[in-house]
């Protein structure tokens, strides 16, 4: 990572002809892409770096042509040499999310969705005036084949991981018969492919678009079922519904033509589905295969979702097998099985998180059960050997930066969340009432009270458990 953020003010430089003064790791999402942001001291950029080449290419080809047609899009500044790392304009870091996590289900959030679909419209019709689709990372369009490969998606990733009884051959044949049914639709413009509230960035109350490198021609449907359907931000019927009539009046005047609405709503709806089946099956192939909390954690909202579609809804295609199917999958017992247990007010567990210093020995655990969890991290990078950061603490945003950044402290992390998940669950329906974890580091100050602040907080977020959390070599950090 240090060879990236090298390469990213190498890059910066020769673009802007000044010197970055802070480089920020941003969260990872569910792509394998690495965002940052860039400080200067007035402005701020967004570098990426991603080794897909051909990745890079698309999304710098389709910004570039939605810009000039004048679509709510980052402007592209500059791209290295060899293609993996690319500096574009910072749109702000808002997104319609937040706004939505800040505002409830009012009119602020409302109005924004209706700019966003607005926007939208344009983006899929006017963008695809013109637009290469040769630059398409796989398939030029969102046709048959594109919409089998996201049915066998959930398939590989969901149903055969769960092992869920099924007949796999008439399976196939009612993927065969929707995915048929989905690809005659007259309205084929330019698909987002991920048009979902994460991807929408708000500021001064306008909306701008990102990570579209997935897109390619397709159903106009598509987005609209990812966005209003996105699991996350949980709209009500009533909001669907209404947003769904003012987009199709949006492109009814984009298309000067009133399309026909029942016939779009029957294919949106069988696109809602679609999408549906393949959050579920990113959902298994980051969650149960490369055991990514965010995405296990996610599992159960996202089948609540499916769950009401599958109630609500009908296509006309859905074929018995594949209906005994998706009710099996959205039973009680199988949002249940990735609902973690979560503790309440009489829960007795408590649990005791301590960083310490190897030099002073590990602590000593004095309840009734004694021992616990003990986790080196001297096999992490240590802050303290650089001298910005000595008299630093894992508590202070640098030294989280830099671990975050230039070490594989996620990584460590995610595999203790794992090893660990499985005695809290069991404590907490045993009604067990201590468990200590302990990290240890040479000087107890920066790895080793980065991991229990961190670990402290997933303990919380995801179980509501009683944490005590202590910093035992708190005196003698160097001042």
């Amino acid at each position: 990572m240090e060879a990236v953020i090298h390469g990213i003010h190498t890059l910066f430089s020769s673009l802007k002809n000044q010197t970055a003064e802070r480089i920020e790791k941003l969260p990872q999402s569910g792509s394998d892409r690495v965002y940052f942001r860039i400080y200067t001291a007035h402005e701020s950029y967004i570098a990426t770096y991603n080794v897909n080449q051909k990745e890079t290419n698309t999304f710098i080809q389709f910004s570039r042509h939605f810009k000039k047609a004048g679509l709510p899009v980052p402007e592209i500044l500059g791209v290295n040499d060899d293609n993996t790392i690319y500096i574009q304009e910072d749109l702000g870091t808002e997104s319609l999310l937040n706004q939505l996590e800040k505002h409830g289900h009012t009119d602020i959030p409302y109005q924004l969705f209706q700019k966003s679909l607005s926007a939208l419209a344009r983006i899929q019709i006017k963008g695809d005036q013109g637009l290469d689709y040769n630059w398409c990372i796989t398939a030029k369009e969102f046709g048959k084949q594109a919409i089998l490969s996201d049915l066998l998606y959930f398939k590989y990733y969901f149903l055969d991981t769960l092992q869920l009884p099924y007949d796999k051959q008439a399976m196939l044949d009612d993927f065969e018969a929707l995915s048929t049914y989905l690809t005659h639709t007259q309205y084929k413009y330019f698909m987002f492919r991920d048009f979902q509230s994460r991807n929408i960035i708000v500021k001064d109350g306008e909306v701008s678009f990102i990570d579209f490198q997935g897109g390619m021609k397709g159903a106009l449907q598509y987005d609209v079922a990812s966005l209003l359907w996105q699991a996350k931000a949980e709209l009500s019927e009533e909001w669907k519904n209404s947003l769904l009539d003012y987009y199709m009046d949006q492109i009814d005047q984009l298309l000067k033509e009133p399309v026909d609405r029942i016939t779009f709503v029957s294919q949106y709806n069988g696109y809602v589905l679609i999408r549906l089946l393949q959050v579920m099956g990113a959902y298994g192939f980051r969650g149960l295969f490369e055991r990514k909390a965010h995405f296990l954690a996610s599992i159960p909202l996202a089948l609540r979702n499916l769950k009401f579609f599958i109630e609500n809804k009908r296509i006309g295609i859905i074929t018995p097998e594949f209906d005994r199917v998706l009710k099996l999958v959205v039973a009680d017992e199988m949002v249940a099985r990735f609902e973690p247990p979560q503790a309440n007010e009489q829960t007795p567990l408590v649990i005791q998180i301590s960083s310490f210093s190897y030099k002073k020995g590990i602590p000593a655990d004095e309840s009734d059960n004694g021992g616990g969890f003990v986790f080196d991290m001297r096999g992490i990078l240590n802050p303290g050997r650089f001298d910005e950061y000595k008299k630093l603490s894992g508590l202070d945003k640098p030294v989280q930066d830099f671990l975050e950044q230039r070490t594989k402290m996620n990584e460590f992390l995610n595999s203790v969340w794992d090893l660990i998940d499985i005695t809290v669950e069991d404590y907490l329906k045993r009604d067990f009432k201590h468990l200590m974890i302990n990290f240890g580091c040479t000087g107890g100050q920066h790895r080793s009270v980065y991991a229990a602040e961190q670990t402290a907080r997933h303990l919380r977020n995801k179980y509501k458990v009683k944490v005590h959390l202590q910093h035992t070599n708190r005196e003698n950090w160097v001042k």
